[in-house]
């Protein structure tokens, strides 16, 4: 059983950074962060492998990085340059064996309760 609880969310303005934190216990084989904005779909923002493989979507690519600290089972996700189109709920997930679409959250079945981040322009 995977259990994930993020925290590090907040309020900042346009070009400013944050820093979200996703704790871990249990096997994971890929883990992603997610976010969700109000009226619209869940979407995948960074994904990493357990070999530590990465990839982004396109609209975070050269401003955020997933990393994973396997010693303290940490997932983290540093966000720069944000813009205000940034603002959402995000959540970290993960899942126990390959999948085809690693950026789909349809394809991930632990999840996290969320953090929010609102950017302010």
């Amino acid at each position: 059983q995977v259990q994930l609880k993020e925290s590090g969310g907040g309020s900042v303005q346009a070009g400013g950074s944050l820093r979200l934190s996703c704790t871990v216990s249990g096997y994971t084989y890929y883990m992603a962060w997610f976010r969700q904005a109000p009226g619209k779909a869940r979407e995948g923002v960074a994904v990493i492998v357990y070999n530590g493989n990465t990839d982004y979507a396109e609209f975070v690519k050269g401003r955020f990085s997933i990393s994973k600290d396997n010693a303290a089972n940490t997932l983290s996700l540093q966000m720069n340059a944000l813009k205000p189109e940034d603002t959402a709920m995000y959540y970290c997930a993960a899942v126990t064996s390959p999948i085809a679409w690693l950026l789909h959250p349809q394809e991930y079945n632990y999840w996290g309760q969320g953090t929010q981040v609102t950017v302010s322009s």
